[in-house]
């Protein structure tokens, strides 16, 4: 009954003693397969340390309060809420197209007896560093309060205790170059404030942020800029509250009566059951799961090529090992052992390496995750839970190793088992037949992987299809590696004596190559496949990306506090760049003074181009608002998307692409115009859109629609009038046709916009420079612009820049690398099982460097072999999934064209492009690479050995 027990037993002594005895080889195969535990167990460490628990998450947005109380400004509006979330919410009462109710609630009202808040206000403020200026979050909150424990944890010093004092954000003091003591000003305020203390967000590491007193900073910030007749922007308020009892479903219902939403600690914790919750019946909130299933597939399919290559790569050097111990496992067989005790020493030595490995990658991975917490928590941005470990996961991920270490000693150990006795003690190699069945599986599973793929690509709309049509040819490949190695050996006839060598080995000794050949065509594959399609997706981005300036051109703007800052901008760029033009451009202002570009402020409007009925196309405008959209065929559709009038408007750098400048702008534009140029002297504005001019009786003109008032505008909306506008009419021409204007419609010379009583006020300017400037230029410029302050947008056109390149090249090193490490696998077993030819050179007088030679051919053709099989495996799912995505968009676009939604009708441009470079660098490099290191590493001695008794 416990015979099994007993010989596993024995067998897996035997693999630890062979394992410790041949210390290098089990190293190597040990590393291979820890390597991948030892990641997958650190990214699941990190991951589970870093997602919260729901009583950490609380903690953190609420510290020791019960709930966290937010007002919308609906005037106290009954509302309905997700209980665990407050920005999901809905009025009780339906409201139609009727605007919703303003104003603020009345939080005594929300509040339940006893009840006690903490007022929580955060806006943005300019500070001023030791460099310049700097854009901050400033939060009024009393961080004394024991309430606020865990919102914000202080690192030293302490929280401000007067109005006078504030405390400062780890990261804010090593940006601005500040530190705790030192003292703090703010822009448009002329008060002091002292650092007494830092602290950092637990959830925000990176951020930039002061803490004050409620009322110390903003209120008289927000004063002192209207004093200046500017404006700040509102502080976003929320409450902490501390209740007896806390808040219960019930009381959160309470507040919700009034207009308020809750954050509760005691219902996120505890939910309501989804039928109680008014906000779920009306909305019906729900998902599906069908993008979690298919990630989970795709994932499943990539963990288990990881696991068939890191086999692979395996596969020979425990079939070194068993070739090593051939006498050993003769003596088993002498004594009465069968072919199953041979195979049990074999696997068993799978067994021991992957025990190992399994062990050696968890402990490490721990070991890493805990020293590199720090790092890692920086890198994320927010501090960890705990560090959370889940023996469970972490006991699979090292099973995945022991399972690994199997899998790649089961063929060694079957090849093992088929030697008679007296051909491992002897050492004969014997006479080994390739299987027939092998080549005619992998036949068929690569013929019917590419059509699952092609099924998937033209048929199918889930790309896990071709994913998996893909998996299934690469495994095709990998079982016709032994006759396709054999293939390749019929070409040794006319090459030169070390290579037809080499290449005979090969093929003579199949069992060790295909493994390795194999391991080299996993790696190779997956390489080409992601660099194929990452070099597709960059060439479509390449055409696809459109310029906002000319190459090398340079552009500041400022769009806020009326232009004040706009002279210092334009000054920064001057100092630091190489400039040769420069155009100074302004911006209509409409309103009070102050307003910034998109006029969001009360009592702040804005201009923009009213393009004449009859330029307007027809699939986006209709005369009676109130009227139903006329309903066009799908023929009608189609022909006036390929309409100029309705042509997609090109985006541009003001919300309505008008700027007032002169004729320099032109020049900086690279726009060669004489006709352009004169109407500017002129004072007649210029129309880069043929659709915003109108001629009548030989003049033409554009029009400007002014809104003098948006926040009355979107009122007059919500109530279904029509907002009341101002024409302005301006003499204009029209540039050529074809010319390129980089989002520009419209710019108006200062003359004509004087004439048009048009107030304008500083914008930006543009710049054209002698060089493209270098990286130390740009990081002059940031600063500079950084002690300037505030929204300054700053852009320096350097044409399309791929972001691949770095992919393509640590893909290109890993497949390299891999390539390498399994030819060297492969070359190692080479000289094993040929010490016998080697011996049968050197006594027939061969040279020394004969050896070197052999050795460096026989790594080279099987990195070789691995690699040209491995391309063409490698483009089939790559090619598929470009498919794929080329008739998505082809069907999108048909969509589009039908609806009219599409304003240029050209076909969505979805290239399939091979990376030329890089199959040269695996098909050329890697090869030569491995067989010139193997023959460095060889010895190239001639000194013979004794024979070995039989």
């Amino acid at each position: 009954m416990r015979t099994w027990y007993r010989s596993w037993r024995v067998a897996l002594r035997i693999a630890r003693r062979d394992a410790w005895r041949f210390k290098g080889r089990s190293f190597l195969v040990l590393a291979m397969i820890a390597l991948p535990i030892l990641g997958v167990s650190a990214a699941d460490l990190t991951l589970r340390s870093s997602q919260l628990s729901p009583t950490e998450s609380l903690s953190r947005q609420l510290g020791a309060a019960d709930a966290q109380i937010t007002d919308h400004d609906i005037g106290g509006a009954a509302v309905m809420q997700d209980p665990t979330d407050p920005y999901s919410y809905t009025t009780v009462k339906d409201y139609g197209d009727k605007p919703w109710p303003t104003g603020p609630g009345d939080l005594a009202k929300a509040l339940p007896p006893g009840a006690r808040t903490l007022t929580d206000s955060t806006a943005r403020a300019r500070l001023r560093t030791t460099h310049g200026l700097l854009d901050t979050d400033v939060r009024e909150l009393a961080a004394k309060d024991p309430m606020t424990r865990g919102i914000l944890r202080r690192i030293s010093g302490r929280f401000p205790a007067s109005t006078h004092e504030v405390a400062a954000t780890t990261h804010f003091l090593k940006v601005s170059g500040l530190r705790v003591g030192s003292e703090l000003k703010v822009r448009d305020l002329d008060r002091t404030y002292r650092i007494v203390g830092s602290y950092e967000l637990p959830n925000g590491l990176d951020t930039d942020q002061v803490n004050a007193l409620p009322g110390a900073l903003l209120d008289p910030l927000a004063k002192a800029l209207a004093a200046k007749g500017l404006h700040a922007d509102p502080p976003q308020t929320t409450w902490l509250a501390t209740a007896p009892g806390g808040f219960t479903w019930n009381r959160m219902q309470a507040a919700n009566a009034h207009g308020f939403t809750l954050t509760s600690r005691a219902v996120t914790l505890h939910p309501p059951a989804r039928a109680d919750v008014p906000y779920f019946q009306r909305d019906g909130a729900g998902g599906s799961g069908g993008g979690s299933a298919t990630a989970s597939s795709i994932l499943a399919t990539i963990v288990g090529l990881a696991m068939l290559e890191i086999c692979l790569l395996a596969g020979p050097a425990f079939a070194v090992g068993a070739r090593r111990s051939r006498r050993q496992l003769g003596l088993v067989g002498a004594n009465g052992g069968d072919r199953r005790h041979i195979r049990a020493i074999v696997v068993g030595g799978g067994v021991v390496i992957g025990v190992a490995s399994a062990v050696a990658g968890t402990v490490l991975g721990l070991a890493l995750t805990f020293v590199l917490r720090p790092v890692l928590e920086d890198a994320i941005g927010k501090r960890f839970g705990g560090f959370d470990v889940r023996p469970l996961e972490l006991l699979g991920i090292a099973l995945l190793a022991v399972v690994t270490g199997v899998l790649a000693a089961i063929i060694p150990a079957i090849t093992a088992s088929r030697q008679t006795v007296l051909a491992s003690l002897t050492g004969r190699r014997g006479v080994r037949r390739s299987s027939r069945v092998l080549p005619v599986l992998g036949l068929v599973a690569v013929v019917l992987g590419g059509v699952i793929a092609l099924y998937g690509s033209t048929v199918s709309d889930r790309s896990l299809i071709v994913v998996g049509g893909s998996a299934l040819a690469e495994l095709g490949f990998v079982a016709l590696t032994p006759a396709l190695v054999g293939l390749f050996g019929r070409g040794g006839r006319w090459l030169p004596l070390s290579p037809r060598l080499a290449l005979r080995d090969a093929v003579r000794n199949r069992g060790r190559t295909a493994p390795a050949v194999a391991a080299v065509l996993a790696a190779v594959a997956g390489t080409v496949a992601v660099s194929t399609y990452t070099a597709s997706s960059d060439a479509q981005d390449r055409a696809e990306y459109r310029p906002t300036l000319p190459y090398g051109a340079v552009s500041v703007a400022v769009g806020d506090d009326g232009g004040r800052d706009v002279p210092a901008a334009r000054s920064a760029v001057l100092r630091s760049l190489p400039v040769d033009l420069r155009a100074n451009v302004d911006r209509l202002s409409v309103g009070k003074p102050g307003c910034d570009e998109y006029g969001d402020a009360p009592g702040c409007g804005r201009a923009e181009i009213a393009v004449p009925k009859a330029n307007q196309c027809p699939l986006w405008t209709y005369e009676d608002t109130s009227a139903p959209e006329p309903q066009f065929t799908a023929a009608q559709r189609r022909k006036l998307a390929k309409d100029p009038r309705c042509k997609d408007e090109a985006s541009s750098d003001t919300m309505t692409g008008v700027v007032v400048g002169g004729a320099d702008l032109l020049k900086v534009m690279s726009i060669h115009d004489p006709a352009a140029e004169r109407a500017l002297a002129a004072g007649k504005a210029v129309s880069f859109d043929r659709r915003n001019v109108s001629t009548h009786d030989g003049r033409t003109t554009v029009a400007l629609r002014i809104y003098a008032d948006n926040a009355k505008e979107a009122a007059d909306l919500d109530k279904g009038k029509t907002p009341e506008t101002s024409i302005v009419t301006l003499p204009a021409t029209e540039v050529r046709s074809g010319t390129k204007a980089y989002g520009l419609q419209l710019l108006i010379p200062p003359s004509a916009a004087r004439h048009a009583h048009l107030n304008t006020v500083p914008y930006g300017a543009y710049y054209t420079t002698s060089s493209l400037p270098t990286s130390a230029q740009e990081q002059k410029l940031n600063a500079a612009v950084d002690n300037i302050g505030g929204n300054v947008e700053l852009h320096v056109e350097k044409g399309y820049a791929s972001k691949n390149d770095i992919v393509l090249l640590a893909l290109g090193v890993f497949a390299g690398l891999v390539t390498i490490g399994a030819a060297g696998i492969a070359t190692g077993l080479a000289q094993t099982d040929a010490e016998a030819d080697l011996k049968t050179l050197a006594a027939v007088g061969a040279p020394g460097r004969v050896r070197r030679t052999l050795s460096g051919f026989q790594c080279g053709v099987v990195a070789a072999m691995g690699v040209v099989l491995g391309s063409l495996a490698g483009v089939l799912p790559s090619i598929g999934l470009r498919l794929t995505e080329r008739r998505t968009a082809l069907a999108d676009y048909r969509q589009h064209l039908a609806q009219g939604m599409l304003g240029d009708a050209t076909l969505p441009h979805v290239p399939i492009v091979v990376p030329w470079g890089t199959l040269a660098g695996l098909l050329i490099a890697v090869p030569l690479g491995a067989a010139l290191l193997a023959a460095a590493v060889t010895r190239s001695q001639r000194a013979l050995s004794r024979r070995a008794a039989t």
